[in-house]
């Protein structure tokens, strides 16, 4: 299993239940990377999405109610069940999406992590855990981004667990 997360300086990922950085070409690199796979998220993340259930990929929801129910998606109540439900697929093909709790829960059992680093800081109340404090993950590559039409340098950092 892989995630993909976008990142300020201090591993803030979200605001209210909102993305921090605003950036077209970061969400065309998550589709890119996502498209055809599995995607793994929380029900708030999956209630963040604007058109629902994200075309072309097996949408997978975690969510600790259980009357939540969501169109063209897999609504799971424990982490055991959803990893159950993907345990057939190609690792490389599923997808950590968020939010900060699903991330913590799911990261032992990634192997890599895509991250887009926005250099900037901003106001945060979720986060991501930092790997570049953890031994257990080492940067395996650097991909200059650019910068946002909101004036935020990025690049793509890839990690791989050691």
């Amino acid at each position: 299993m892989n995630a993909i997360v976008s990142v300020t300086n201090d591993w803030g990922i979200g605001l209210k239940g909102r993305l921090l950085v605003r950036n077209a070409k970061d969400m065309a690199y998550f589709k890119q990377n996502t498209m055809g796979g599995t995607v793994i998220c929380g029900q708030t993340t999956f209630q963040s999405f604007p058109g629902g259930a994200l075309e072309g990929r097996r949408n997978v929801v975690l969510s600790i109610d259980p009357t939540f129910s969501a169109p063209n998606a897999e609504v799971y109540g424990s982490l055991e069940e959803a990893l159950t439900a993907v345990e057939g697929e190609d690792p490389n093909t599923v997808w950590a999406i968020g939010g900060e709790s699903v991330y913590r829960q799911l990261l032992p059992h990634c192997s890599c992590v895509l991250v887009t680093k926005n250099d900037v800081q901003m106001e945060a109340d979720a986060f991501f855990p930092n790997l570049d404090e953890n031994e257990d993950w080492e940067v395996a590559s650097v991909k200059e981004g650019g910068v946002t039409k909101a004036g935020i340098p990025y690049s793509f950092v890839t990690y791989r667990r050691r």
